[in-house]
C-alpha cells in the first residue's frame, strides 16, 4: 500500500477541492492510504528571503530550519509522507493562487533534493555516525500530478498556471506524470455538473495507480498525461524564443533547444545533454546548488554599504 496526498489551494468544496477528492477516492478504493490537505486553512507565513534555511543546510547547522514558527511543518510532513502527490489550484490572474506561491517559496530552497543530498554526503564524510542527517523521506522517489481550474472560457487566460505549478514538484525532485487544466469553469456552477472533467480526474487517478504499480523506475516516472507538449522533459510548451535565432528555451526546465521548419511544420529538438540538465532532474538541481554554493563563497562585498544605504532609508516612508 502506498500513500497518495493531495494539496488543494482552492475554496472549500469548490471545484479544485472536489476534483482532487475524486482522484483520492479512486486511489482509496484501490487500497491506498490517502490524505487531503488545505494549506489555506493553516497559518503559513511568507518567505522573507533571509536565506537562513540554505545557510543552515550548507553550514551543517541544521537541515533547512526556517525562522518562522507556524504550521508549515504540517505541509512538510504530508509532502514527505507521500508516494504520490496531487496539487491543485484555482487560477487567479492567469496563474495559481498566492497561497500556492507562498508554499513554493517556503518549500523550495529548504527542501531542495540536491542541497540535501550533497549535505548528507558531506556530513557523513566529515562526522560519520554522529552526522546530523536530513529526514530520509527526502530521498524517496515520488510521482506527481498538477491540476489547474480557471473560470475563463479562453484557455490563454490560464496560460501561466500549470507551468508555475511545476515549482511545487521541482525542488523535491518529484516525477510529474500528468497535468490537467480545466478552463471555462464559469460556464457551469460546479464541476460536479461537468462529467467529462470528473472522468478526466478518474483518468488521472488511474495514471497514479499505474505508476505506483510499475515494476521499473522508467515505467514509474513515464509521462501519462493526455496533453502532450513540445518539451520532451516536462511535456509543456512554454518557451522563451530568442530573437533572430533558432534557439528556444523551456521556461520550466531551463534547457536550450532548436526550432526548425520541417515539411511545413514547426519542430523543436533538445539534445540528450540538455534534457539531462533539466531542473526537473537531479543534474539540473545540482548545477543550481553548486552555483549557489560558489556565489556564497565568492560574492563581492560592497564597501561602506551601510553608509550608501542611508540616503534611501526614509524615501517614500
Amino acid at each position: 500500500m502506498a500513500k497518495v496526498v493531495a494539496f488543494s489551494f482552492g475554496r472549500k468544496m469548490s471545484n479544485t477541492d472536489v476534483m482532487l477528492k475524486e482522484v483520492l477516492k479512486k486511489c482509496e478504493e484501490a487500497g491506498h492510504e490517502i490524505q487531503f490537505v488545505r494549506p489555506d486553512d493553516l497559518d503559513i507565513k511568507p518567505c522573507t528571503g533571509c536565506c537562513a534555511c540554505v545557510v543552515g543546510i550548507m553550514s551543517g547547522r541544521n537541515n533547512g530550519k526556517c525562522i518562522h514558527k507556524d504550521d508549515f511543518h504540517i505541509l512538510e510532513d504530508a509532502y514527505y509522507s507521500a508516494d504520490a502527490l496531487i496539487i491543485g489550484s484555482p487560477v487567479y490572474e492567469t496563474s495559481p493562487s498566492g497561497t500556492f506561491k507562498t508554499f513554493c517559496d517556503r518549500f523550495g530552497p529548504s527542501h531542495d533534493l540536491a542541497f540535501l543530498t550533497e549535505a548528507k554526503k558531506e556530513r557523513l564524510e566529515r562526522d560519520g555516525e554522529n552526522a546530523l542527517l536530513p529526514d530520509e523521506r527526502v530521498f524517496k522517489p515520488r510521482v506527481g500530478c498538477l491540476v489547474g481550474v480557471g473560470g475563463a472560457r479562453t484557455e490563454n487566460w490560464t496560460i501561466f498556471t500549470i507551468p508555475i505549478m511545476y515549482e511545487s514538484m521541482m525542488s523535491a525532485g518529484v516525477d510529474v506524470i500528468d497535468t490537467h487544466m480545466y478552463y471555462g469553469a464559469m460556464n457551469v456552477q460546479h464541476v460536479l455538473g461537468v462529467p467529462e472533467q470528473m472522468e478526466r480526474m478518474d483518468r488521472m487517478a488511474q495514471n497514479i495507480l499505474d505508476a505506483l504499480a510499475a515494476d521499473s523506475d522508467d515505467e514509474r516516472k513515464k509521462w501519462r498525461g493526455t496533453e502532450e507538449g513540445a518539451c520532451p522533459v516536462c511535456h509543456q510548451s512554454m518557451f522563451r524564443v530568442h530573437q533572430g535565432s533558432d534557439r528556444v528555451e523551456c521556461a520550466i526546465c531551463g534547457i536550450d533547444g532548436k526550432v526548425a521548419l520541417v515539411d511545413g511544420k514547426i519542430v523543436y529538438s533538445f539534445s540528450r545533454e540538455q534534457q539531462d540538465r533539466s531542473r526537473m532532474k537531479y543534474a539540473g538541481k545540482l548545477e543550481h546548488r553548486n552555483e549557489i554554493a560558489d556565489g556564497a563563497m565568492t560574492q563581492k562585498k560592497v564597501e561602506n554599504l551601510a553608509e550608501l544605504k542611508k540616503p534611501y532609508q526614509h524615501i517614500g516612508e
